[in-house]
């Protein structure tokens, strides 16, 4: 059994941050699940474009407000509390935090390692040793 509390990993090496973003990374690869478990904060007025070409992600908005769109569309999507997207297709995406931060609970398939950041396309490398 895995108990983490969200304090448990603040100013940790599962702290991870970056331009307009903060990812504490409650599940990793290192914990044999098989997927990785994020509380993610997209800051107020942060736009990110982003595409995951070597993982699957679904994201679940449990606080604030955003909107999302495929970076090939020009259709956003409204997010807030108790809406998920999931990018089931790599999808090439932009994501913003509009009025308030926006907090999503992330889950990453293949799990997350832990070091990973936003490389300058907006993925994550493959595989992080």
């Amino acid at each position: 059994m895995i108990v983490t509390a969200l304090n448990d990993i603040l100013d940790t090496d599962r702290d991870v941050s970056g331009p307009g973003w903060n990812s504490r990374r409650l599940l990793l690869a290192s914990d044999g699940m098989g997927f990785s478990l994020t509380d993610t904060i997209i800051k107020k007025g942060a736009l990110l474009e982003l595409e995951y070409t070597h993982h699957l992600e679904a994201c679940y908005c449990i606080q604030g407000k955003g909107q999302i769109r495929k970076a090939d569309t020009e259709t956003w999507h409204f997010l807030e509390p108790f809406t998920l997207y999931a990018l089931d297709q790599h999808d090439r995406h932009l994501v913003r935090a509009t009025d308030v931060d926006l907090r999503l609970v992330c889950v990453f398939t293949p799990p997350l390692s832990g070091r990973e950041v936003h490389r300058d396309d907006g993925s994550y490398a493959p595989n992080v040793s």
